[in-house]
């Protein structure tokens, strides 16, 4: 896909995707995230994320909400280990609108204590929404197992303690320290001209102060592997287990997202839906996972049954493992999993906001976008040999961590 970038004074980039819709996509990424909090300031990134929505020098909430609102647009956030996003997919003649809008949360919030006061409860009970949901609950507390000590641990909610503990102060710090202009990417795509987006662009960034500090992260250390059984007062018996994997910069990357989707990707073919839930029936939900970080990775599966049946479960997954471990694939093999995984991937790109985050996400990681065809090409380039090691790797059982929420009476 046709793409540009252009670099203000201050070092932020704007992206220009150009496509012939109506329908404009729309994000501001700024590269930090839980990671970047103090031990007692867990909950901040996503608190912040919050909170601009609330008041800013020249809107109050009702205002902030209702002015993409107000003509058919959607505007949301988010925030994760490493990022906070805010997003919005809108009418053609409104870009204006929305960069102003962008601009106007994210540089010019006040962040008042009556807010501030009153968002904390919101927060609370998305902690608890969050507790009360076994299946979100296990993956938190996998990842604090997996990374006990460093910061890719902490849950990006926070805790009840360190929300209501937050500050007025703890915000403007936390955005002076991590809000740098040159890890700030603001990506368009739609029906505009690039001179159109810089020129918009530039009237609303081009006047944010520089802020080139130097991001401090450590890059967390392995573990030994825990296997974990805790005992909650639940329908369902919930499992995790896996381990850190590869980094964003890997070269094995693209083989492990590979070999993650025929393990249990999208679709219902995958080894372990096949196997779990359709050949024993003892499983509704088996899925894989894995995620790249900039300086570490995790790959972890998940799968929910009755208790009675967990053993089974897990004996069944390990001997999958074991199976792809003794017996490489062929080529033909390989090459069918290379054609659903690039298909998939096709199909993605159909969401246009989603592409778009993605793009942005890579100008940030890798300081470049590549396009279909290149990321095909890695995929194509993966080898029998590479999916060999990287099974050996990731699927080693004297690594794997694992978790489970297991079934008691009241």
């Amino acid at each position: 896909m046709e793409y540009n970038v252009h670099t203000l004074s201050n070092g932020i980039r704007l992206l220009h995707v150009p496509s012939t819709s109506t329908i404009s996509h729309a994000c501001i990424i700024i590269n930090t995230g839980s990671r970047d909090e103090d031990e007692k300031q867990m909950g901040l990134a996503h608190f912040i994320e919050h909170l601009i929505f609330k008041r800013t020098e020249k809107r109050n909430t009702n205002q902030i909400l209702t002015r993409l609102e107000s003509v058919g647009a959607d505007l949301n956030a988010y925030t994760t280990k490493e990022y906070t996003c805010i997003h919005a997919s809108f009418l053609h003649p409104y870009l204006d609108r929305t960069l102003d809008l962008f601009n106007d949360i994210v540089f010019h919030s006040l962040f008042p204590e009556e807010e501030m006061e009153k968002e904390k409860g919101v927060v609370l009970d998305e902690i608890t929404s969050y507790l009360d949901q076994p299946e979100e609950a296990i993956n938190d507390d996998f990842e604090d197992q997996l990374f006990k000590g460093h910061p890719f641990g902490r849950n990006i909610l926070g805790t009840p303690e360190t929300v209501n503990a937050l500050t007025q102060k703890d915000i403007l710090q936390f955005i002076k320290d991590n809000y740098k202009t040159d890890q700030i990417v603001v990506a368009v795509l739609g029906n505009y001209s690039l001179n159109k987006l810089v020129k918009v662009g530039a009237k609303y960034f081009e006047s944010v102060p520089q802020n080139l500090s130097v991001k401090k992260r450590i890059a967390p250390i392995q573990n030994p592997a825990e296997n974990i059984v805790v005992n909650k007062q639940i329908m369902q018996a919930h499992c995790m287990m896996g381990t850190q994997a590869y980094s964003l910069h890997h070269p094995y990357k693209a083989g492990l997202l590979l070999l993650n989707n025929m393990l249990g990707g999208t679709g219902m073919s995958s080894i372990l839906n096949l196997q779990l839930r359709e050949k024993y029936g003892i499983a509704y939900t088996i899925e894989s996972n894995y995620s790249p970080l900039s300086d570490t990775g995790i790959f972890a599966l998940y799968f929910g049954t009755d208790k009675e049946k967990v053993d089974k479960a897990i004996s069944l997954i390990y001997k999958e493992f074991k199976k792809i471990k003794a017996n490489p694939l062929t080529e033909i093999q390989l090459q069918k999993a290379k054609n659903k995984f690039i298909g998939q991937i096709a199909l993605g790109e159909e969401n246009r906001i989603g592409l778009i985050i993605s793009m942005a996400k890579s100008l940030i990681d890798y300081h470049k976008i590549d396009d279909l065809e290149t990321v095909f090409n890695k995929i194509r380039k993966v080898s029998v040999e590479d999916m060999a090691t990287i099974s050996n790797e990731i699927l080693d059982e004297s690594k794997l961590s694992s978790l489970t929420f297991f079934p008691v009476e009241n």
